[in-house]
């Protein structure tokens, strides 16, 4: 019973005592192997002289000495004298070189087996010397049915195996190649692999989401590597996420990187996409969705009932702190930022009694708190598009084929086109007090929402369910979905669009008050070209906060001199007014008093008198 070794020999000596036709054999298997090859024998036939000369063996036109093996790795005994054979095999030995006998297998350490070589891929065909007629046959018949189609395939997953082990983890490397090695040998060969950048943010959290999709993408033959960047959400982390004031908290600087070429591709959370995307970027694939809920986590507590009154419960969002008042109204309800394992470390430090985190992340990063409670869907509805993972890229992008075929979960795009569709419908941002989440039952998608206009105010709430197999029949789900909350809510301002040009960072008060009655509020700092997510529509209304806000929208201002329809101008005060007309705009209404609260009433007054008098 033999036990089948393959030995690297490429660059090492290999010393083959013989002139013959078997030492030509064997010198020729080593060459083609890599090996550096050295010739001893006193006479040397012309055939074995010819190959010496064309792949420029050593040749020493001698009988063997023991020195002929000094630096060898292995040695091969092929003369017609047992006596020579016998000594070369015994020398090895003592000089610790493995040794092949080619007239008696027995005597040496390996036996060199019959091989086909095609490319980097070598078959070995060993009969134990009983038949080497045989061998030769088997031999010609593998040339026959593996061509260079096979070498080629080899070399696509010898590439990806380079790449898997340096940016994948040991789980995804195994699963990516294992899928990869099943393709067809005519599709492995004919893959050209293909280098890609992914933008993402450089947290625990976000790189294994990165980590994932480039798994799959490399089931395809795309080797990523990974360009990490920090997001405004990353970077502004002493105050909450709604004070900031601000929409693609961690996606705008991810999309600049796709804009500017540094990346092909960005993964997110699903849930921190905005409800407009600028128009040259889109959502290639939506990913198979973990558990969507939210997650109650204390070390002292086991769950939100459980907790005395006045307890300090941590989380950054405005949809969650909203529905958990009203859940508990006797609990304090306090900002908290940082990643996953931050938060759970402020959790164990006692800053906090409790905190409620996503249950995907906590998956995805194996953490946990001593006490972890789920809520039910209906108690606290998730974020649109909570669980998934969004690929985006530019539109027209050439990975836009291979990140489809590669990620997108059929059942969760159409769930989460549902729930965007709703987002949008209600005019609502990715970090608006609104909970939209869809799953199928069956052939149906259910869709629930809830919806608050502030932390504290009533949660109104509803659930549709119907067929749903194609996106235009999910979109229309969620637009009906939107369309039951606000029937509730009574908003009065629902459909407007109002751009709001600031000069601040802070969160705007006007911001909030518009979009609580229902308005899509598009905010846009200094310098910017346009407000993000507006497209080719024109707003109802431009509102001027300051005189510095009028100069801050400059540019985009030229345009809408050129616009047929023009929007309705407000203004806080004198100072604001008298800087609009100077750029050319005469305001339509004007605050009574230079005062936050008056401008939104008279705002209020003015588009609501102007939808009775349409």
């Amino acid at each position: 019973m033999s036990f089948p070794v393959t030995l690297s020999v490429r660059g090492r000596l290999a010393v083959v005592a013989g002139g013959g036709e078997v030492a030509r054999k064997k010198a020729a298997a080593l060459e083609a192997a890599g090996a550096r090859v050295r010739i001893v024998a006193p006479a040397i036939e012309p055939g074995l002289r010819e190959a010496a000369v064309q792949h420029g063996f050593e040749l020493l036109e001698r009988g063997y000495e023991p020195a002929d093996l000094d630096g060898a790795f292995l040695a091969i005994a092929a003369t017609s004298d047992n006596r020579v054979n016998e000594a070369v095999c015994a020398d090895a030995r003592t000089a610790r070189v493995l040794v092949c006998d080619a007239s008696n297998a027995e005597r040496g350490d390996f036996a060199m087996s019959a091989t086909v070589q095609i490319g980097d891929l070598t078959f070995a065909i060993d009969t134990g010397g009983a038949a080497p007629a045989f061998a030769r046959r088997l031999a010609s018949e593998l040339r026959e049915h593996f061509d260079d189609s096979y070498a080629a395939a080899l070399k696509t997953l010898e590439q990806m195996r380079d790449y898997a082990k340096s940016e994948l983890s040991e789980h995804e490397r195994g699963g990516a190649m294992r899928e990869l090695a099943q393709l067809p040998i005519d599709r492995l060969a004919a893959m050209n692999v293909r280098a890609a950048v992914c933008a993402t943010r450089a947290s625990a959290l976000a790189m294994i989401q990165a980590r994932t999709v480039a798994a799959q993408l490399a089931r395809r033959g795309v080797a990523t590597t990974f360009l990490n960047v920090t997001t405004t959400g990353d970077r502004i982390v002493d105050r909450s996420i709604a004070a900031i004031g601000s929409e693609s908290l961690f996606v705008k600087e991810l999309e600049i990187a796709i804009r500017e070429g540094r990346a092909q591709y960005a993964v997110h959370s699903c849930k921190d996409i905005p409800s407009e995307l600028p128009a040259d970027m889109r959502i290639a694939a939506i990913s198979a969705r973990e558990d969507p809920r939210d997650v109650f986590c204390s070390e002292r507590y086991e769950n939100l009932a459980a907790l005395p009154p006045g307890a300090r419960v941590g989380t950054s969002s405005a949809r969650r702190r909203a529905q958990l008042l009203a859940l508990r109204k006797d609990l304090e309800y306090a900002d908290l930022r940082g990643n996953v394992d931050t938060r759970l470390r402020k959790l164990r430090d006692g800053e906090y009694d409790a905190i409620v985190l996503a249950a995907a992340g906590l998956e995805r990063l194996h953490a946990s708190a001593k006490h972890m409670h789920p809520f039910e869907l209906t108690e606290m509805v998730p974020a649109v598009g909570q669980g998934a993972l969004a690929v985006e890229i530019r539109a027209g992008g050439e990975l836009e084929n291979d990140i489809r075929e590669a990620v997108n979960d059929r059942r969760a795009e159409l769930a989460v086109l549902c729930e965007r569709a709703a987002l949008r419908e209600l005019r609502g941002g990715c970090q608006a007090p609104i909970g939209i989440h869809a799953h199928f039952s069956g052939a149906e998608l259910e869709a629930i929402g809830a919806l608050a206009e502030t932390e504290g105010s009533e949660i109104v709430r509803a659930r549709l369910s119907r067929p749903v197999e194609t996106d235009a029949q999910a979109e229309d789900l969620g637009t009906e979905l939107a369309a039951a909350l606000k029937a509730q809510k009574g908003r009065v301002l629902d459909g407007r669009l109002v751009v709001l040009p600031r000069t601040q960072e802070h969160a705007s008060r006007i911001a909030s008050a518009l979009r609580a009655d229902g308005a899509e509020v598009l905010e846009m700092r200094s310098g910017e070209a346009e407000p993000l997510g507006l497209g080719q529509r024109v707003p109802d209304l431009i509102v001027f906060p300051s005189s510095g806000s009028v100069g801050a929208a400059a540019e985009y201002l030229a345009r809408v001199h050129r616009f047929e329809r023009r929007p309705a101008i407000a203004a806080m005060g004198p100072a604001s007014s008298a800087a609009a007309h100077a750029a050319g705009f005469t305001p339509d209404l004007v605050a009574p008093e230079a005062a936050i609260d008056a401008l939104v009433d008279a705002i209020r007054d003015h588009l609501s008198s102007k939808e009775r008098s349409s």
